[in-house]
C-alpha cells in the first residue's frame, strides 16, 4: 500500500499480519526494477526523475519515499507494435552421470543435427535461431563460472523458424535421438511440446501532436483539445556522476557484492536492466570502482549479441543502474532463453567480487 501526501511524499505499508517484509532494501529493489534513465522515466502524464529518492524506515513495514520531481509533460505518447514472426518450440531434458553436461550437449547436437538434415530433404530453409542451454554447469555465469562438475543437469533445446512443421520437427527428433544417446539420458513421460507462434515487440514515441484525440458515447463523436502542459526540461547539467575512489592506499579484501548491496533486475522488450542499490552509503564508491560498464558487460557477454550498455547513477538511493542492450534474445515471447526476461540477471552480478577495505567491511 502506498500512502501518498498532498506534497507527492508516500508512505509504503502492508496490512498487519500478512507475508513479505516493508523494507527499504525491499521498496529500493521495487523501484530500481524494470527501469532505463531514471532521470527521464516517461510517464503518461509526467516524465518523472526518481535519481533523488530518498527510502526511510519509519516503522516496521513503514518506508518514507521522497524526493520523486516531475520535468514537464511528454510530448510523445508510449507506443508498442506488435508483429507475428514464424514459430518457436522447446522442449527440456535431464542428463544425470559422469559428464553429464557435455552428453547433455552431445545429445542436443545430435538432435538439431538430424533435424537439419530432414529440413534439408524436403527443402525448407535453415531455422531462424537454436539455442540450447545447460542447467546445472553454471552456464548462465559465462567465462566467471566457479563450478564443480555437476552429475545431474538439465538440458533445454529450442528452435525458431518460419515454418511451423520445422518446429514441429524438431520436437520429433528429441524423442528420436533418444533412441541412440549417450547414457544418463532421462525426460518426462508425457505430451510432447507444441509449436507456439512468436509475437515480436516493438516500442517507440509517437509524437501527440500528430494524432487527433475524440471521446465517442454512443453515437456521439466529439473532437478533443489535448493541453499538453509545460515543456519537459532539459537534461544536461543535472545528470549525475557517482563519487569514485582515484588512489588506493590502504589494504583491499575482496568480497562478494551481495555482502555490499542489493540488486534487482529485469526487461524493457529486448534490453536488460540490473539495479544495485549499496546497504551502506560508504560502500557506493568502492562499487562504482569495480562495476564500471565494462565489467558488467564482459561478465554477461555471452548473452549479449553486442557489448552496449548503460550506466546510471541515483545518488538518493546510492544505487547505480545498469542497462544491457541487445541482451535477451529477442525478449518476452520472441526469445529461445530460459531466462528471456533477464530474471536471474541481478543474482549473476551480485556473485562478483568487489575490492573493499576490510576495516569498512567490519565497520
Amino acid at each position: 500500500i502506498a500512502e501518498v501526501a498532498v506534497d507527492g511524499n508516500a508512505v509504503v505499508t502492508k496490512p498487519r499480519g500478512t507475508g513479505g517484509v516493508v523494507g527499504v532494501g525491499s521498496v529500493g529493489e521495487q523501484l530500481l526494477y524494470e527501469i532505463g534513465d531514471p532521470q527521464a522515466y516517461v510517464l503518461p502524464d509526467v516524465i518523472c526523475d526518481f535519481s533523488e529518492v530518498q527510502l526511510k524506515q519509519i516503522g516496521e513495514d513503514q518506508v518514507r519515499v521522497s524526493g520523486a520531481k516531475g520535468r514537464g509533460v511528454p510530448e510523445n505518447y508510449k507506443v508498442s507494435l506488435t508483429w507475428a514472426d514464424g514459430w518457436r518450440a522447446g522442449t527440456t531434458v535431464w542428463y544425470l552421470g559422469r559428464a553429464a553436461a557435455e552428453k547433455g550437449r552431445l545429445f542436443a547436437q545430435q538432435v538439431v543435427d538430424r533435424t537439419r538434415e530432414k529440413l534439408n530433404a524436403v527443402g525448407l530453409s535453415d531455422f531462424d535461431a537454436i539455442e540450447v542451454e545447460i542447467v546445472g554447469d553454471e552456464s548462465h555465469w559465462g567465462d566467471a563460472r566457479k563450478y564443480t562438475r555437476s552429475r545431474e543437469v538439465a538440458v533445454k533445446i529450442a528452435c525458431r523458424h518460419q515454418d511451423k512443421k520445422a518446429v514441429a520437427t524438431l520436437l520429433r527428433e528429441v524423442s528420436g535421438a533418444a533412441l541412440g544417446a549417450p547414457p544418463g539420458l532421462a525426460m518426462f513421460a508425457g505430451t510432447r511440446a507444441k509449436p507456439s507462434p512468436v509475437i515480436r515487440l516493438f516500442s517507440t514515441l509517437v509524437p501527440k501532436s500528430t494524432l487527433e484525440i475524440c471521446v465517442e458515447c454512443g453515437d456521439a463523436r466529439r473532437a478533443f483539445a489535448l493541453d499538453l502542459g509545460p515543456s519537459p526540461e532539459t537534461l544536461t547539467a543535472a545528470v549525475h556522476t557517482p563519487a569514485l575512489v582515484d588512489d588506493v592506499d590502504t589494504d583491499l579484501v575482496e568480497v562478494s557484492l551481495e555482502r555490499l548491496a542489493w540488486a534487482r533486475s529485469g526487461d524493457k522488450g529486448n534490453k536488460a536492466n540490473i539495479g544495485v542499490m549499496a546497504r551502506k552509503a560508504a560502500f557506493l564508491p568502492w562499487i562504482a570502482r569495480a562495476l564500471t560498464t565494462e565489467f558488467v558487460t564482459s561478465r554477461f557477454a555471452h548473452f549479449m549479441d553486442d557489448l552496449e550498455a548503460d550506466r546510471y547513477y541515483l545518488p538518493g538511493l546510492q544505487a547505480l543502474n545498469f542497462v544491457l542492450h541487445n541482451a535477451l534474445g529477442g525478449g518476452g515471447v520472441a526469445s529461445l532463453r530460459n531466462d528471456p526476461q533477464a530474471k536471474s540477471f541481478a543474482q549473476i552480478l551480485l556473485d562478483a567480487p568487489v575490492a573493499i577495505p576490510g576495516q569498512l567491511v567490519e565497520e
